[in-house]
């Protein structure tokens, strides 16, 4: 198993901050291309003028993930001209309790030794067998860190007491495979919100819709759009003008969710949305359950209502649905829209 996960992990890189206040990258193994490189300089916290200090942020760009841990210097150390540096990993999953345990090893043996040399070496070491130990850094093994958990770490059932009802909007889009944008002026609670939406569709156990750190520069843009249906977390208000991003905005700071004119027939709500919305709430609201139970009772009506969709096409030439099928069964309209659309996202629909 620590055989194919290790080679997840893309790179490591090193970006410091000295006694004059520059910021600048120093070292990278094997080697970052120059548009990512940008990108992560601009996630460091570091190159933010004086803003917020954040020790841990991840995201994803042109499908690499990134890992971000910064730390300050305290003296004495080896590092006597460096007050701040942040270890920066690629790879290609999203397990962010992975790669946050990795790097803090990472930062202790830079603190201690003041040279990358040692972090390259242990780098490898994971590289090659999935497994990093010293006594002094602490121990650090690919194979504890499932993937799964990583899946399962946010709560669904936050998202549900803040949102109530309105849950089935967030889950209607993505079944739908639309483009939602959250808004937080604060990176962690964005983290935290956006990397529990995909739960929502566990069927498809799909991270890489997710996009949680992106910056409104032509390059992220450029790079968000080619990508059919998102979870993208912003941190500048300014997204809430930008309509030709998303379909579904939410304001988080305000509990706010907002559907654009554009998607509002696309994501016309009727009985069968709000049959699943009752079934989420009543679902978290139940202190018994826990978060991944939560998931599994939604994850158990999505696969009831997938099973209808493909019972569906079964009858239809081709195994494929179409809007002629559809209208012979006389659903609602509302229903009748969300299965159309449901099947397309499904790959159902005969195009």
């Amino acid at each position: 198993m620590a055989a194919t996960e290790t080679q997840f992990m893309l790179s490591v890189g090193l970006i410091e901050k000295d006694v004059n206040g520059d910021t600048l990258w120093v070292w990278c193994f094997p080697s970052v291309g120059s548009d990512l490189r940008k990108v992560l300089l601009s996630k460091c916290c570091l190159t933010q003028d004086g803003r917020d200090f954040h020790t841990f942020v991840f995201g994803q760009f042109c499908r690499t993930w990134y890992y971000i841990t910064t730390v300050e210097v305290q003296e004495p150390t080896a590092l006597n001209k460096v007050t701040h540096f942040s270890i920066v990993v690629t790879a290609k999953d999203f397990n962010p309790e992975k790669y946050a345990a990795l790097s803090r090893i990472l930062c202790r043996m830079y603190i201690k030794h003041g040279s990358p040399v040692k972090m390259m070496e242990a780098y490898v070491t994971v590289l090659t067998k999935g497994i990093c130990q010293s006594d002094e850094n602490g121990s650090f093994l690919i194979k504890d860190y499932d993937v799964r958990n990583a899946y399962l770490a946010g709560s669904v059932k936050d998202v549900v007491s803040q949102f109530g009802m309105e849950t089935i909007i967030l889950y209607t889009a993505l079944m739908l495979k639309k483009r939602i944008v959250i808004h937080h002026p604060r990176i962690e609670a964005l983290l935290e919100f956006t990397r529990v939406l995909p739960t929502l569709t566990w069927h498809r156990k799909d991270w890489s819709i997710l996009h949680p750190y992106v910056h409104l520069t032509d390059t992220e843009v450029e790079d968000l759009k080619k990508c059919p249906g998102y979870v993208a977390g912003f941190v500048d208000p300014e997204v809430s003008n930008r309509s030709d991003l998303f379909d579904v905005y939410v304001n988080l700071p305000d509990g706010v969710i907002t559907v654009s004119q554009s998607a509002k027939e696309s994501m016309a709500m009727g009985k069968l949305h709000k049959d699943i919305g009752h079934l989420i709430v009543q679902s978290a609201e139940d202190a018994e359950r826990s978060d991944s139970q939560v998931i599994k009772d939604i994850s158990v009506k999505t696969k009831e209502i997938l099973a209808n969709l493909v019972a569906l096409a079964d009858k239809c030439e081709d195994c494929k649905i179409t809007l002629e099928g559809l209208k012979l069964h006389h659903f609602p309209p509302a229903t009748e829209n969300f299965l159309f659309q449901l099947a397309a996202a499904e790959q159902l629909l005969r195009i």
